[in-house]
C-alpha cells in the first residue's frame, strides 16, 4: 500500500472559495460557540459545570485547525484557553477526563479517545511541545486501567474503539514502546466488531442501538486502515466489503448512508445525521492518506462538495441534525417524526435541532477537508483533491489557483528548491485530459519537477448524466457534483430558552416553508451546463457557481402519509401534468430545499 503523510495547518492554507467557505464559518457558529452555548462555554473541561465528555473535544477537534488555517489570533488565542486548562487538569496518574476518581470505573472513555485525537490536532497546528508527554501519560494510564482490570471498554468507548488509533500511532512513531502495541491489542479485542452484526444493517428498525448507529459505522469504516499496522494485520480492505453492503441497503445519492440516528434504508425522505456526515469524510480522509487508494477520495469529493454544505445554512450559523436528499420542506413533523428515533424538528435548521452532538462535531468538516489537498511520502507530493489551496513546504511551494468542482481547469504555479515528484489525482469521470495543452491518457498526472519555477495547466470535462438510484429514480451528476431541482422558500424564525440555553438571532432555529413546486420527473436526458462566477456566499441557492438546464414535467407526485411537509418515497404516478419546462438545476450542497431524486419520465 501507498501511506501518504498529511502536512500541517503551518505548510497548507486555502485559498479561493474554499477560504471563504472557511472564514463563513469563522464568522458563524463555529468560530462563536464558546461565547454562546454553555456546554462549550462553562464546560466541565475548564472548570465549569457544563457537559464534560465529549462536546469540547468534538468542537475544539474542528475549531483548532480552523483557526490555525485562517491565522486567526483571537481565535487561536481561545485554542490556547482551552487547551492549557484542559492540561492543567490532568491528574497525575495520567488522567485527563473531568470526573471523579470514583466515577473512573463506570466513566464511558470515548472522552479519552476523543480528547486524544483532538490534543494531536492541536499538536500538528501548534507544535505545542507539550502534547506528546501529555498524550503518553493519558494513554499509558488508559493501559494500565484496561490492563488490570479497573475498567473496559463499554458504551460508547467499545463501538469507537478504533479512534483511539490516531493518538496511539502518533505516539508509537514517537516512543515504538511495546505498551503502546499491547494497548492496541487490548482496545481491539474489547472493541466492538462490526463484521458480525452485518445482517442487521439490511432492514431498517425504530430500535435505538449502537451497532446500527449511523455515526459509529461511518467512524468505523476506517477502521483497518488505522490499526492494521500497529496490530502487525495484513491490510484486506474490509471497509469496502462492509461499505457495498451499507449501501445496497442504505445508501444515498451523496455516497453516505441514511441514518436519522440508526440505518434508515434507501429511501431518499429518510434523514442522515450531520455527524455522520463529517466523520464519513474524516474516515475517507485517513483511509486515502493509510492505502493510497483512490476511491476514498473521490468519495470524500462528493460527500464534501454535496453533503457538508447541504447540512449547513448559507451563514453557517445553524445547521441541520438530519437532512433529505428529498427535501421538500424543513418544517416541525407531527410527534410521531418520519425518522427513526429523533424528534420533529431534527431537519429544521437551528442551533441544537436534535442532540447536540452535531451542534459542536460540524466543525471538522471543513478545515479537515481543506487539510488534505496535499500529502506527502519521501520525496513525492500528491494534490489530493483539487480544492484551491497553497503549500509552502521547505523544499517547494504550491499555489493552485482553481474553481474546481464547479469547474474543471487548474493552473499550478510550482516554486521548487530541489527536484521532486509530483503527482496529481484525476478523478475516474475525468474525461478529455488536457495538460498544458496537450492531450493526456486520464489516469493520476505524475510529473518529475526540476528545481526552479514551473507552471502547470490542466483541464478535463466531466458530463452530466442521470445515475440509476432504487426505486426507478435517478440523480443528475457531472463530476463530483449533484444536482437538485432547488425549491424556493420563506424563512420561518423563532427565538426562545430551553433548559437555560437562548436561541436568538443569528442562531435561533429556523424552518423552511416551500413556495415553489417540487412535484418533477425528467422529460429527457438532454443537458445544458452553465457557468457562473462564485459569489460571497459558494454554496448560495440564488447564485449557485454552475447549473444545469433539465428538461422537466410535475408529476403526481403526493406526500407520505400522515405528514404534511414529507413527500412520498416514490411519486404517486408518473404521468405528466404539466407541460414541458426548462428548469435550472443547482449543485446538491447549494440546495436546502430540493428535489434529488426523480424520475425519468416515459414518453
Amino acid at each position: 500500500m501507498s501511506k501518504w503523510n498529511f502536512y500541517t495547518s503551518k505548510e497548507i492554507k486555502p485559498e479561493g472559495w474554499l477560504r471563504r467557505q472557511l472564514e463563513i464559518q469563522a464568522e458563524g457558529l463555529s468560530g462563536n460557540l464558546h461565547k454562546i452555548w454553555p456546554d462549550i462555554r462553562d464546560s466541565a473541561w475548564i472548570g465549569g459545570d457544563r457537559e464534560g465528555w465529549e462536546r469540547v473535544p468534538y468542537w475544539l477537534d474542528g475549531f483548532i485547525p480552523l483557526a490555525y488555517l485562517l491565522e486567526n489570533e483571537e481565535m487561536i488565542e481561545t485554542v490556547k484557553k482551552y487547551i492549557d486548562s484542559i492540561l492543567s487538569m490532568q491528574k497525575s496518574s495520567g488522567w485527563i477526563c473531568p470526573c471523579k476518581e470514583t466515577e473512573i470505573p463506570k466513566y464511558d472513555t470515548w472522552a479519552v479517545q476523543l480528547i486524544c485525537k483532538t490534543l494531536k490536532v492541536y499538536y500538528d497546528c501548534s507544535g505545542d511541545e507539550r502534547i506528546p508527554d501529555v498524550i503518553y501519560r493519558v494513554l499509558r494510564n488508559y493501559y494500565e486501567l484496561i490492563k488490570t482490570g479497573k475498567i473496559t471498554l463499554s458504551g460508547w468507548g467499545k463501538y469507537r474503539w478504533f479512534e483511539t488509533f490516531i493518538s496511539l500511532n502518533f505516539l508509537y512513531e514517537r516512543y515504538h514502546e511495546d505498551w503502546i502495541r499491547d494497548l492496541a491489542h487490548f482496545i481491539k479485542d474489547q472493541g466492538f466488531d462490526y463484521n458480525a452484526v452485518t445482517e442487521s444493517w439490511k432492514k431498517p428498525s425504530h430500535n435505538w442501538l449502537r451497532k446500527t448507529h449511523i455515526v459509529n459505522i461511518v467512524m468505523m469504516l476506517k477502521s483497518e486502515a488505522v490499526s492494521h499496522e500497529l496490530l502487525g494485520e495484513e491490510y484486506t480492505d474490509n471497509a469496502e466489503r462492509l461499505r457495498v453492503i451499507l449501501d445496497k441497503y442504505n445508501g444515498t445519492a451523496f455516497d453516505g448512508f441514511t441514518g436519522d440516528e440508526v440505518l434508515s434504508g434507501i429511501d431518499p425522505t429518510r434523514g442522515t445525521e450531520c455527524c455522520a456526515i463529517v466523520e464519513q469524510m474524516y474516515s475517507y480522509e485517513e483511509m486515502f492518506a493509510h492505502t493510497g487508494d483512490n476511491k476514498w477520495a473521490e468519495r470524500l469529493e462528493v460527500l464534501g462538495f454535496n453533503a457538508l454544505p447541504a447540512t449547513l445554512s448559507e451563514d453557517m450559523w445553524t445547521h441541520q441534525y438530519v437532512q433529505q436528499v428529498n427535501q421538500v420542506a424543513c418544517q416541525k413533523t407531527m410527534i410521531m417524526a418520519p425518522w427513526s428515533t429523533n424528534g420533529p424538528y431534527a431537519h429544521t435548521f437551528g442551533l441544537e435541532p436534535n442532540f447536540g452532538c452535531c451542534t459542536a462535531n460540524f466543525n471538522q468538516g471543513w478545515p479537515k477537508l481543506a487539510l488534505s489537498a496535499f500529502m506527502h511520502k519521501d520525496n513525492t507530493i500528491i494534490n489530493a483533491l483539487m480544492i484551491p489551496s497553497f503549500l509552502k513546504t521547505e523544499s517547494a511551494t504550491i499555489r493552485l489557483e482553481t474553481d474546481y468542482p464547479f469547474k474543471n481547469r487548474m493552473h499550478y504555479y510550482i516554486d521548487a528548491e530541489r527536484d521532486f515528484s509530483f503527482v496529481v489525482r484525476i478523478p475516474s469521470f475525468a474525461k478529455s485530459l488536457v495538460v498544458n495543452g496537450e492531450n493526456r491518457q486520464s489516469g493520476d498526472l505524475e510529473l518529475e519537477i526540476k528545481k526552479g519555477k514551473t507552471e502547470i495547466e490542466l483541464e478535463f470535462s466531466a458530463q452530466p448524466f442521470l445515475k440509476k438510484r432504487p426505486n426507478d429514480l435517478h440523480v443528475l451528476q457531472m463530476g463530483s457534483l449533484l444536482f437538485s431541482v432547488p425549491i424556493d422558500y420563506d424563512k420561518q424564525m423563532r427565538e426562545y430558552t430551553k433548559k437555560g440555553v437562548e436561541r436568538k438571532f443569528p442562531y435561533c432555529d429556523y424552518q423552511f416553508i416551500p413556495k415553489t413546486p417540487w412535484n418533477y420527473g425528467y422529460a429527457g436526458a438532454d443537458f445544458e451546463v452553465q457557468y457562473n462566477e462564485i459569489g460571497e456566499t459558494p454554496f448560495s441557492q440564488k447564485n449557485p457557481p454552475v447549473t444545469v438546464k433539465a428538461k422537466m414535467q410535475q408529476i403526481d407526485w403526493g406526500l407520505k402519509f400522515p405528514y404534511k411537509s414529507v413527500c412520498r418515497k416514490t411519486p404517486r404516478s408518473t404521468k405528466p401534468v404539466s407541460a414541458v419546462q426548462e428548469i435550472a438545476l443547482c449543485p446538491y450542497g447549494c440546495a436546502r430545499l430540493r428535489m434529488t431524486e426523480m424520475p425519468l419520465l416515459k414518453k
